[in-house]
């Protein structure tokens, strides 16, 4: 071979290596998070096709698919809505001006679904009574929450909370437990799965797609006692737990009915098992609903109370409350409230709330600076920094999905199941590196807790440590987390350690790194992602 054609070959060669070197670094550059995790869950994990495949349990439960939290349903973007009306600090009082300006905007038409935004100018503004959003389309946004543009609510005077999203008293809707309209049936299937979408009913006369449906699980008697929560006690005292009569509702949309089956939109997160709960069985009843204030919300703002060293149990300044459908709050900084921030009603959205409290709580029980107590909400990149709080603290028999997503949490503190049957809670990848994670059984604790909650995920987290219990018929999981796992017993009950959670992958994170966003990007494609800031 010519000594010219050998060179040109080396050259050439060497390039192709460098071009496959500067290929490869690219590539690895770009990896995504989770290809450099090596673990794979057996409860979900990616399939040869990259679809997620799905372990069930023998009565055929499964995970979730909480993809369906957050506004609209989900991998929807938050709304920018038009300003309307502008409100600048007066350095006096401004509660009046801001509320004024959020009623005149309220009276304003529709249109899209919006009225209008009210902005406040950057500055501060002192506030001595709630600023209350009680119409649809209606958005109170600040500045900035931070820097020189920061629009910063004052709170002054007695305790209250800083701004409200709910109908007015006067115009209060029923709520998720309103009368039926004279359409129920029951559901004939011995065994719904936690997870399942579907259910066979007795008759679907009256009942057509579109209809909003209650699935009303009974409280008997049986199903108290076989969840061990029939002889609560404290300081001598029996404890109800939940009330013998009453029923845990799911609200969902009926989405297809083929025969005598019935396809909701949104998975059930608890299971029905008809052994406990016949009779009476489990009713689908067909409700109007419910009047919530929807396409609201609040956003860029800095909220800050005066410092609070007491016990939740006295009065005491909060931030937040959102009672709405399709809601959300963004952007905030929140300092020294207590109790910060509540939801309620469905499909709510917060985004980068932050809460801060340097003065420590007093007292042994806490404040619950988030609580989610809504169904399909989801808590995106949210953080708490302070002590004897809990982070996150769910309240009773709300159905999920609840998700708590890339959230971090700083303090001696924890976020937890509260009580009384709440389903379907996702705690996906938070810190908490001095605080712990607990889904378990608080037994007589509060005025009788009990098993607060079942058919939970803690997936790829980190935190000092966890208690997560399996409830008799239900399932809670650990999966890919990072931290010390804890065993405790039924708290002012002297039986043994209840059973732990399924555990898998333990200390090792598994892919995909969010099982939300997984979820989510299989069920509405990646442009959904997109839609959220992933």
């Amino acid at each position: 071979m010519p000594k010219q054609n050998r060179k040109t070959k080396r050259t050439l060669k060497a390039v192709f290596q460098i071009l496959c070197l500067a290929l490869l670094t690219g590539v690895l550059a770009v990896r995504p998070a989770w290809a450099e995790q090596r673990a794979v869950s057996e409860w979900i994990y990616p399939g040869p096709d990259g679809k997620l495949v799905y372990k069930t349990t023998p009565a055929g439960d499964r995970i979730m698919d909480f993809s369906h939290a957050g506004y609209k349903g989900g991998g929807v973007p938050l709304p920018t809505v038009p300003v309307k009306q502008t409100v600048r600090p007066t350095g006096g009082d401004d509660t009046a001006a801001i509320q004024s300006a959020v009623d005149a905007v309220s009276a304003m038409p529709l249109e899209d679904g919006f009225r209008g935004a009210v902005l406040l100018a950057p500055g501060t503004f002192t506030i001595s009574r709630t600023i209350t959003i009680a119409a649809d389309g209606v958005v109170l946004r600040g500045s900035g929450e931070q820097g020189p543009a920061c629009s910063t609510l004052q709170l002054t005077g007695r305790p209250f909370t800083a701004v409200a999203v709910r109908r007015t008293a006067g115009r209060r809707p029923r709520g998720d437990i309103q009368p039926p309209e004279g359409v129920q049936t029951e559901i004939t299937d011995a065994y719904v799965p936690s997870g399942a979408q579907s259910f066979t009913v007795a008759d679907v006369n009256g009942l057509a797609v579109g209809d909003t449906i209650l699935i009303r699980k009974p409280v008997t008697e049986a199903w108290v006692k076989f969840m061990q929560m029939d002889d609560l006690v404290r300081d001598g005292r029996p404890q109800t737990w939940l009330a013998v009569g009453s029923t845990v509702d799911a609200e969902r949309r009926i989405a297809a009915i083929r025969g005598s089956r019935i396809t909701v939109d949104v998975p059930l997160s608890d299971s029905y098992d008809s052994k406990w709960l016949n009779p009476p069985g489990v009713k689908v009843v067909k409700i109007t609903p419910p009047q919530r204030v929807s396409n609201a919300g609040v956003e860029f703002l800095h909220i800050q109370s005066p410092p609070q060293p007491i016990s939740h149990t006295q009065p005491h300044f909060s931030a937040l409350r959102i009672s709405g459908q399709d809601c959300w709050a963004r952007n905030l900084i929140i300092d020294e409230t207590m109790n910060s921030v509540g939801a309620s009603g469905c499909r709510i959205t917060l985004e980068k709330v932050s809460i801060n409290r340097k003065a420590r709580h007093q007292g042994s029980s806490r404040p619950a600076e988030f609580a989610p107590n809504a169904s399909q909400i989801l808590l995106n990149r949210c953080s708490v920094n302070a002590d004897n709080v809990w982070f996150v603290a769910t309240g009773a028999q709300v159905s999920g999905p609840i998700v708590i997503l890339n959230a971090d949490f700083r303090g001696d503190s924890r976020a937890e199941a509260h009580q009384r049957w709440s389903t379907g809670l996702l705690f996906d990848n938070v810190t908490a590196p001095d605080g712990s994670l607990e889904l378990r059984n608080r037994g007589s604790m509060g005025s009788g807790h009990g098993w607060a909650m079942g058919w939970a995920v803690i997936w790829n987290c980190t935190a000092k440590d966890y208690i997560v219990q399996n409830p008799p018929g239900a399932v809670n999981w650990v999966i890919g987390s990072v931290g010390q796992l804890k065993t405790a017993a039924r708290p002012f009950a002297s039986r043994p350690d209840l059973p732990a959670a399924i555990v898998d992958a333990h200390a090792t994170p598994v892919v995909p790194q969010s099982l939300y966003l997984a979820q989510l990007a299989e069920r509405l494609g990646p442009q959904a992602l997109q839609n959220i800031g992933y």
